[in-house]
């Protein structure tokens, strides 16, 4: 059981996060909006992704703390509480593959991409793959939870997320039978993309096309390092539940621990949107823009006093 003080540690920390995947993901859309990129299929998918991580820092964030005080509930209320928490991190891991897809075929069908891949099909793509996370997420509703816990406790219980949520369907269906597959294949095309990039570069002379093949390793480059963050972040909790569930030959990890990967995880939400103002110049055009408004008023001030 998790002591006191490491409880309240973990929900000022989480508290923070979720400020910080609010305003920086709420940044990130305004900004593609506000630069015109929207109308840019990998933006539309991007305005996907930002969408998952404010859903971190509103909802998911807010829902962990209740779950971390254990608040008394029924267990199928609890059991959608939980449910709701695994949406977006499915919904991030399928809009990443739709990104590298996209990436891939801007690379391979460079004279045919604008007529393929269209800005209604990216938001369509990006409906298909919140409509998976959903069905994905709400899984143990339909049976894949832990039915023990509800013969236990017949009226209430101390709501919490291991509690209801089957680690069977934690490890070998989200984790080995999502994560790790659609990893694979997103290390691939991307492994590919650079190999096709490098390639084109060594192959062409002229000045233009030299531009837009850098142009393409460098927002490949930017999306890669997204992805690595994004595996960064959330492998820890996955090992730590793989580690609980086979009952490997060590301790069975802490909750303080897990409780610490929990937080990991939701960095992830707050490092997105620092990543996209660093490494895309759309965006960080128009968040160089917000900050300027922002110290403008400041600095008109204090001319005025010097003077």
């Amino acid at each position: 059981m998790m002591a006191v003080d490491g409880r309240y540690i973990f929900i000022v920390f989480d508290v923070l996060i979720a400020i910080g995947c609010c305003l920086g993901n709420l940044l990130v859309i305004w900004a593609v909006w506000k630069s015109g990129a929207l109308n840019q299929p990998t933006f539309c998918l991007i305005v996907s992704l930002a969408m998952a991580d404010f859903l971190v820092g509103s909802v998911v964030v807010p829902l962990s703390v209740v779950e971390a005080f254990k608040v008394k509930m029924s267990f199928h209320p609890c059991l959608f509480i939980s449910c709701f928490l695994i949406v977006p991190l499915q919904a991030s891991v399928f809009t990443l593959l739709a990104i590298a897809l996209d990436r891939y075929l801007r690379v391979c069908i460079p004279f045919r991409y604008k007529s393929t891949v269209t800005k209604r099909r990216s938001w369509v793509l990006a409906a298909v793959c919140w409509m998976l996370a959903c069905l994905l997420g709400f899984l143990p509703m339909y049976g894949w939870n832990k039915p023990h816990t509800l013969k236990r406790h017949n009226s209430t219980l101390n709501c919490e997320f291991t509690a209801v949520i089957s680690l069977s369907y934690l490890v070998n269906f989200i984790f080995f039978g999502i994560f790790m597959p659609l990893l694979a294949v997103m290390v691939a095309l991307y492994c590919y993309i650079f190999f096709k990039v490098r390639r084109l570069k060594g192959k062409t002379g002229i000045a233009e096309s030299g531009a837009y093949n850098h142009k393409e390793h460098k927002l490949a480059g930017s999306l890669v390092l997204v992805l690595a963050l994004f595996v960064a972040c959330w492998l820890p909790l996955h090992i730590m539940h793989t580690i609980n569930f086979y009952h490997f030959p060590i301790k069975r990890v802490p909750s303080d621990v897990i409780y610490f990967g929990v937080v990991v995880a939701h960095v992830n939400s707050v490092i997105n949107p620092v990543v996209y103002a660093l490494r895309i110049p759309k965006i960080k055009t128009e968040f160089r823009k917000v900050w300027r408004s922002l110290i403008g008023p400041q600095q008109q001030t204090t001319e005025s006093l010097d003077l």
